[in-house]
């Protein structure tokens, strides 16, 4: 079953609508900028086997760094993503070349950039993503941990061996939070952003990662192999960056950027795309008549029958989830915007910046939080209070409780 499905073609054709890639002119562009970046450069990549990272350093390795140090705390993926690159012809690994299987928080971790630093370029991918990760208290606890405190101490060590180039990932849903998780990824940028001066630092806010790990495309591949009903919500929306372009957006924030940059792909409302549609099409490409249910029970008691006549189900419903956005934004009205430097590319300059103090203060409220029996009310009015503009979307439903 889908033995003759091309990912990167149904993202081109059902997707992106790109037939290449959305930075391609620019990437031309800034071509000679980039290598003097890059080239002979010693780099260290955390979080470097998900998706987004690993698609960054197969952007990087085009431009041919001398050392390369990648750090996952998911070792079946960082072994793949060493035999990816080990097995392409288009790209090769430095002689210089390190994995480890570690967590960038722990003790160790420190151990490794120690004997490896100083490095020219420090780019981390290491986040809670998924608005998934609100479903529960401890859940939520791991997320703002691993994306603003573990943020903070990591910039903590690097300002003893700073860097010339400062990158961390961030997310569309940064913008104008209504969950928990964009919530988080809002305070990561101004956890990073308070280092600035210090540390040439920049990051990203973009677009669903089409067949990202974990995500609801990636989801359609493993229910057609395993023979099970796919689901999707028919009233959500979304922007969308192939694996490639998601590598490439945050290797220009990281290498072109200016301290503090906040980096976004300039896509038009009427780029985005439905769930529900992705889910259609991605059915036919498979050689299947979509086969439409209204209920879990139905869509997975029909399976069986639905494949001997060549259809597939699948399961569309209105999302109803906690702090799910139906639309996607990238800035908030009041953000200033650079949208001429780059064709593809637009930049928020001049984001407010916390003082070290405030910093401080953040961290001892989240940590003393946490030190307590807390509900997740009581994250939620913290969070309100640390950021102004955050807005909850809460309907006691989270995706656990869907197929």
């Amino acid at each position: 079953m889908y033995q003759h499905f091309d990912i990167d073609s149904f993202i081109k054709k059902h997707i992106t609508h790109r037939k290449e890639s959305l930075f391609a002119a620019d990437l031309e562009h800034f071509k000679s900028a980039m290598e003097k970046a890059i080239k002979g450069k010693s780099i260290l990549v955390i979080g470097g086997a998900g998706t987004i990272g690993s698609s960054f350093i197969k952007t990087l390795l085009k431009y041919k760094p001398g050392k390369l140090v990648v750090v996952d705390i998911n070792e079946n993926a960082l072994t793949e993503l060493v035999r990816d690159c080990r097995s392409r012809k288009d790209i090769s690994l430095p002689e210089d070349f390190k994995s480890y299987p570690v967590n960038f928080g722990d003790k160790v971790f420190t151990k490794i950039f120690m004997q490896d630093a100083p490095f020219d370029i420090v780019a981390n991918f290491a986040a809670h993503k998924h608005v998934r990760s609100e479903k529960d208290i401890y859940s939520i606890e791991a997320m703002i941990e691993n994306n603003v405190l573990k943020a903070k101490v990591l910039l903590d060590l690097l300002v003893q061996n700073p860097p010339k180039h400062f990158f961390c990932v961030s997310t569309d849903k940064a913008a104008n939070p209504v969950s928990i998780m964009g919530a988080s990824k809002k305070l990561m940028e101004e956890v990073i952003l308070a280092y600035s001066s210090v540390i040439p630092i920049t990051t990203a806010r973009f677009a669903n990662v089409a067949f990202s790990n974990g995500s609801l495309l990636a989801g359609f591949l493993e229910r057609m192999l395993k023979k099970q009903p796919l689901s999707s919500p028919n009233n959500v929306k979304r922007f969308f960056v192939s694996p490639d372009e998601s590598g490439e957006i945050c290797l220009m924030a990281c290498v072109l950027g200016n301290s503090g940059d906040i980096y976004f792909p300039k896509l038009n409302e009427d780029q985005m795309v439905n769930f529900g549609d992705i889910g259609l099409n991605f059915i036919k490409e498979n050689g299947f008549e979509p086969q439409v249910w209204n209920t879990e029970e139905d869509a997975k008691e029909n399976v069986g029958e639905a494949l001997k006549n060549n259809k597939y189900p699948i399961l569309l419903f209105g999302s109803d989830t906690s702090g799910e956005k139906l639309y996607e934004e990238f800035y908030t009205d009041t953000e200033e915007l650079d949208m001429e430097k780059y064709s593809s590319l637009g930049i928020i300059k001049n984001s407010p910046k916390r003082t070290k103090d405030e910093l401080d203060q953040i961290i001892i409220q989240l940590e003393n939080l946490f030190t307590n029996k807390v509900k997740k009310k009581d994250i939620i009015n913290l969070l309100n209070i640390l950021l102004p503009g955050f807005h909850h979307i809460e309907t006691g439903t989270n995706l656990d409780q869907k197929m």
